[in-house]
């Protein structure tokens, strides 16, 4: 079985929040034509998206559906 290692998995996520955080300035930029407010908008959206997963990782954590015992 090949199994990804860590620090892949970590470059995954930086590189795929980083794609999704220049599309939603890109957006915001499309709607203020404000690099600021875009900005500010962008950086919002990152950690507040950060933050909802976590949680959203800490609640599925205790659902025990879909769990296999003795595999």
């Amino acid at each position: 079985m090949c199994m990804e290692c860590r620090l892949r998995s970590i470059y995954k996520a930086l590189s795929w929040r980083c794609i999704a955080t220049l599309t939603t300035f890109s957006i915001a930029y499309m709607f203020t034509h404000s690099i600021r407010v875009s900005l500010e908008i962008a950086v919002c959206e990152c950690v507040a998206k950060i933050v909802l997963y976590y949680v959203h990782e800490r609640i599925w954590s205790r659902v025990r559906w879909g769990y296999r015992l003795g595999t």
